[in-house]
């Protein structure tokens, strides 16, 4: 996983009123990056409005499914303290993802298995910095 999440795309102190607002948020960063080109931001927007990507502990991985603007396999990660409804769930960490062909498939598989385990999901909601979410993660 280190090698698809850098330090920079780590946000440890975002706001977001809303699940819709979230997941642009994550989807700017990813372009930020350098991962994704812009219009992969409307492809995970439209991906959350036929699907929620919440998977439990607090968590939702917004991803979007056109692999045509994803430039490089990447994930951000996108704390946001306050918390935000996601759909009727309580959301305080996005795991955007930008993956090319089928990469996102092991990437979730990946991620799932960390969220699984409450203690490192916990972990991962109270890093207190990009490094030790870097850490978690790998």
């Amino acid at each position: 996983m280190r090698e698809v999440l850098e330090a920079r795309a780590v946000l440890l102190n975002e706001r977001a009123a809303t699940r819709e607002e979230a997941v642009e948020r994550c989807g700017r960063l990813l372009v930020e990056v350098g991962a994704a080109a812009e219009p992969y931001i409307g492809a995970m927007l439209e991906r959350e409005r036929s699907i929620s990507t919440y998977v439990g502990e607090g968590v939702a991985i917004p991803h979007g499914l056109s692999r045509e603007h994803v430039l490089r396999d990447a994930i951000c990660y996108v704390r946001f303290p306050d918390g935000l409804d996601w759909d009727g769930e309580r959301v305080s960490v996005c795991v955007g993802i930008a993956a090319r062909g089928d990469g996102h498939v092991a990437l979730l598989a990946e991620l799932a298995e960390i969220l699984l385990d409450p203690d490192r999901a916990r972990a991962l909601r109270e890093a207190a910095d990009a490094e030790s979410v870097l850490k978690e993660l790998s």
